[in-house]
């Protein structure tokens, strides 16, 4: 397998596992917590209620765009400043996300992966790769 096949499969994994995070993720703020929830959370933290509600619908359409793989480049940017003020929001309460309301130390991973898709782009299977739409029309 050559580097550029590899680095392709790398990025649609990549992509797809982001995806499918955020869409659970966001829906857990829609259904589970509720929006109002997520809003009264957002408030307890000092923020703006309807940033939760911002956050949530962002969320669940940069985990469509991811797994669709449209726009994935400024798809993930766009979900960068989300996932910091994620972990800012749990910065106080330390490193390990199994102490007491999550550390900080998964929201910092997904930034990092966030940031590597960026780099990455869509990779395989990607709507509106070039590589896609070769691939379709051969």
């Amino acid at each position: 397998m050559n580097s550029n096949r590899s680095a392709d499969l790398a990025a649609l994994l990549l992509r797809v596992a982001l995806g499918v995070l955020y869409l659970a993720h966001s829906l857990q703020k829609i259904f589970v917590f509720t929006l109002p929830g997520t809003a009264q959370f957002f408030v307890s933290l000092g923020l703006p209620g309807w940033l939760g509600y911002v956050t949530a619908f962002v969320e669940l359409l940069g985990g469509i765009a991811l797994l669709l793989g449209v726009q994935v480049r400024w798809v993930a940017l766009v979900l960068l400043p989300f996932m910091l003020g994620a972990m800012s929001a749990h910065l106080h309460n330390g490193w390990g996300f199994a102490s007491p309301n999550g550390g900080w130390e998964y929201p910092a991973f997904w930034a990092v992966t966030l940031a590597v898709q960026s780099l990455l782009g869509g990779g395989a299977l990607a709507l509106g790769s070039v590589k896609t739409v070769r691939a379709a029309v051969a």
